[in-house]
């Protein structure tokens, strides 16, 4: 199963439903996100960068509650996590996310409020949220997780060498 719909299909389970934004024409990735159960936004925005990525899926979705925020190369989050942080923003948070009880490393997803939505849409490039997040800082709810997936990222096959993807 590749990489992307394993990840989609952990953030279905933890979170409901997913939109998954990607390039134009990208068809064997819309189709492996499509089998995962995504709805799918092919943007020209993708090349852009992440931040352009996401504002172009939170003005897709502007009628949302909040977003959750999760990346195709990180499949071995749990559902769980992923719904400690939907848990989080429904109970009124600005901004969470999980960190590593381990080390206390912040990782994904990060879930923002549907207060963040003017902000959320007007990110751009390949920096993500990072900014809005740090303008935050005081406001995101850190939710103590003993998942090691919120930190892994896969950037090279070599990355899944002992590694099963489902969990």
């Amino acid at each position: 199963m590749p990489l992307a719909a394993q990840s989609a299909l952990h953030l279905i389970e933890g979170a409901g439903n997913t939109l998954a934004v990607i390039p134009p024409g990208a068809a064997s990735l819309r189709r492996a996100l499509e089998s995962a159960g995504c709805e799918i936004l092919e943007s020209p925005h993708t090349a852009r960068g992440l931040g352009a990525s996401l504002a172009a899926g939170v003005a897709a979705s502007a009628d949302a509650e909040g977003w959750i925020v999760a990346l195709g190369d990180m499949p071995f989050i749990r559902s769980s996590t992923i719904a400690a942080v939907r848990q989080r923003l429904a109970a009124g948070a600005l901004i969470a996310a999980p960190t590593l009880i381990a080390t206390g490393q912040r990782g994904h997803p990060v879930g923002f409020s549907r207060a963040l939505h003017t902000r959320l849409v007007e990110v751009d490039g390949d920096e993500g949220a990072r900014s809005l997040i740090a303008a935050h800082g005081g406001d995101v709810v850190l939710i103590e997780v003993d998942d090691p997936g919120i930190v892994e990222d896969i950037d090279r096959p070599g990355d899944l060498e002992g590694r099963e993807t489902r969990g």
